[in-house]
């Protein structure tokens, strides 16, 4: 076996994500020789102990990252500077900090200015998911074939930034370096702005008049069915992801809303050629994905 990458992790939140990785860490064993795990609630910690995903719990997370040399955040990204503020005087010399939050500009200015010198933050982010949370939603096999993007700060330390690498590499990922700026647009409009159409269009189906929403419910066709799928998402961790990259997502709902406006104007005046272009377009972009193992 390989030699492990990292003495201790500490995993800062053991929902979906840390979970996973906590999974995939405990399973190999070369990615590092201890795993703790951090939670909010004791509860919480008495799963993770049943579930034997991680060597050691820790209530207190200023504790849980006392010597460890790798620190991943794994909380909604709202709760990132409270979380900083509080380890930051705990982090081992020559620790790396980094996390898994699907905004990166918030995440480095939220961070960023707790990080002690000596310490490495690599910020990154794991594109895989589902709509379950908690530690009982991870699996070892959540990155396998997905992309994870690292977003490196100007002068991180190449050896820790290809250390975080190979962790996601060993995970499973592929891996791309990416400035955040330009990482929270391209989120925007393939991650931020779906969750926000499917959570709105639960919520319009949810105020319908009684009969009618039981008929929704029922009668639910399979496009209905996959919007619920992701309305079911954690809402915490969707009201960070909102919060902490509003202009690119503020922007990207305005040119979608365009779009969607330019469609209403087809179907009521009978623009079948327009109509036909933009789902054509739609299914050239599926066989897209299928081409690329990302569907």
């Amino acid at each position: 076996m390989a030699e492990p990458l990292f003495r201790r992790i500490a995993l800062i939140g053991i929902g979906l994500i840390g979970s996973s990785v906590a999974r995939i860490a405990m399973e190999r064993g070369d990615i590092a020789a201890e795993v703790v795990a951090n939670a909010r609630t004791e509860a919480t910690l008495d799963r993770v102990r049943a579930l034997g995903i991680a060597h050691r719990t820790e209530l207190d997370a200023a504790r849980a990252v006392e010597g460890a040399d790798l620190v991943m955040l794994c909380a909604p990204v709202g709760a990132y500077a409270g979380l900083a503020a509080a380890i930051a005087p705990h982090l081992a010399p020559g620790a790396i900090l980094t996390d898994v939050g699907s905004t990166k500009q918030s995440v480095i200015r939220d961070v960023g200015p707790h990080v002690p010198p000596g310490v490495h933050f690599i910020p990154a982010h794991p594109l895989a998911g589902t709509e379950h949370s908690g530690p009982d939603a991870g699996f070892a096999t959540l990155f396998e074939g997905r992309w994870t993007l690292l977003t490196p700060p100007a002068g991180s330390d190449p050896d820790a930034v290809e250390r975080v690498a190979e962790l996601w590499r060993r995970c499973g990922s592929n891996v791309q370096r990416m400035d955040a700026a330009h990482h929270d647009r391209v989120l925007a409009i393939v991650s931020h702005l779906p969750h926000l159409i499917a959570f709105t269009i639960c919520g319009t189906a949810d105020d319908l008049e009684e009969e009618s929403r039981q008929e929704v419910l029922r009668f639910a066709a399979s496009g209905f069915r996959d919007f619920t799928r992701i309305a079911a998402s954690d809402p915490v961790m969707w009201r960070d992801v909102f919060l902490n990259n509003r202009e690119a997502l503020l922007e990207m709902l305005a040119r979608f809303t365009e779009d969607a406006q330019a469609m209403a104007r087809a179907v009521r005046w009978g623009d079948a050629d327009y109509i036909e272009d933009r789902v054509e377009r739609g299914r050239k972009i599926r066989r897209s994905l299928i081409e690329l193992n990302q569907a």
